[in-house]
């Protein structure tokens, strides 16, 4: 394998175990088989996915094979990595809904050459008592204790199921089944897939080579990415949406996402990172940058250019979007007199948690009409005058007023 083919692939990586190893596996001489499992527990395929993903597909390019494990048996089980809570199991049909939806995301990324696409429910679901009983004598309860949330819950006294030490079992097992040579995952599976490594040796396979991919922080900067938190940007999401998102990340992770979300090579990112540091660059162009790439990477040249001018109408400009969808007014932001208080009409748009909060938006500035800010707390206007404007709410909620 040439250098520079070995050093991309180890590019980005948080932990390769054991050190040394993917000279050695790469030393073999043959395509080699790259797993990656995913429980389809949500609907969208998120950044911070792609950058696990997207390491899947540099082994492609090299010419080694994907194995994508659809985890249709596990997500049922549910992962306890990083959980302080037995996670609530999830219904078959809900799970299968979630893989369907997921499957052609996976494709914006993955090629479909030296792919094999697995559900592991095919040798899940069919294992009898006996095979339960071998799988779990080949692991002990010390070992799984050594896992940091399963030994943080004990020390606190909250309850961990037995069925969450099947977890890494099962997905271990995945990798006997499909003989994995190696397992990529992000940080927070180190355990996991060091159990399939002792799994690998106990059914007299060679074991994997493991390596796990940062975490990448959502949007609030702090905690990752993810649906159930909302601070995620999918890969399917409208350019305009995505590039607006992104200026939302903190100045501190844009040499981050620049270099697990984007093209750019490591070089050109170590570049950024350090002008950025000198201040012979701007965070807000390196910004605008990182946006135009991503919103490129996943909906086509130019998208991104289009995204930022749509994005400087609204932010810099003060204009209003191209299309505006139509909104109707709610018939109960209307009182007797056909006066509308524009603090229920935000309220009954679903803009608004309560006045209150529709009030505090006002003051602060966050609501214009026809591009004109609306200050006033205790705003209203006879619904007529209302008709054919556009409200505006936050940097990316328009509506015509009808």
């Amino acid at each position: 394998m040439a250098p520079d083919i070995l050093a991309l692939l180890k590019d980005g990586t948080a932990e390769v175990v054991p050190e040394g190893g993917l000279e050695e596996k790469l030393g073999l001489g043959r395509p080699l088989r790259v797993k990656l499992g995913l429980d389809p527990t949500a609907s969208d395929v998120t950044l911070g996915w792609a950058v696990v993903l997207r390491k899947l597909r540099q082994f492609q390019d090299a010419g080694h094979i994907a194995v994508l494990i659809v985890g249709d048996f596990t997500a049922r089980v549910g992962d306890p990595s990083g959980r302080s809570e037995t996670r609530p199991r999830l219904e078959k049909e809900v799970v299968q809904a979630f893989a369907d939806r997921l499957l052609d995301q996976f494709s914006m990324i993955l090629s479909k050459d030296r792919l094999e696409i697995r559900y592991n429910a095919e040798w899940l679901e069919p294992i009898d008592m006996e095979g339960i009983l071998r799988l779990t004598s080949s692991y002990t309860v010390a070992r799984m204790m050594e896992r940091e949330d399963f030994a943080n819950r004990y020390a606190a006294g909250r309850p961990i199921s037995i069925m969450e030490f099947m977890y890494p079992l099962f997905q271990g097992y995945d990798s006997i089944a499909v003989e994995a040579d190696i397992e990529l995952g992000g940080s927070d599976q180190l355990f996991n897939l060091l159990v399939g490594r002792e799994l690998q040796r106990a059914w007299g396979q060679a074991p994997q080579l493991v390596m796990t991919v940062p975490l990448l922080e959502g949007l609030d900067g702090v905690q990752k990415m993810s649906q159930s938190l909302g601070n995620y940007v999918g890969i399917t999401e409208e350019p305009d949406e995505m590039f607006g998102k992104l200026m939302r990340i903190p100045d501190e992770l844009i040499g981050k996402y620049l270099r697990f979300c984007t093209p750019l090579t490591p070089e050109e990112v170590d570049a950024i990172e350090r002008d950025l540091a000198h201040g012979s660059l701007l965070p807000a162009d390196q910004k605008r940058r990182m946006a135009r790439a991503v919103v490129e990477l996943y909906h086509g040249e130019g998208a991104g250019t289009g995204a930022e001018d749509a994005f400087n109408r609204v932010h810099r400009d003060h204009a209003l979007p191209e299309t505006v969808d139509d909104i109707p007014i709610p018939p109960e932001a209307v009182d007797d007199d056909g006066v509308v208080w524009l603090p229920r009409l935000l309220v009954a748009l679903g803009r608004a948690s309560s006045n209150s909060d529709a009030r505090r938006m006002l003051r602060q500035g966050g609501v214009r009409l026809d591009s004109e800010p609306v200050t006033d707390p205790d705003f209203e206007a006879h619904r007529e005058e209302y008709l054919g404007k556009v409200l505006q709410v936050g940097r990316r909620w328009f509506g015509r007023l009808w």
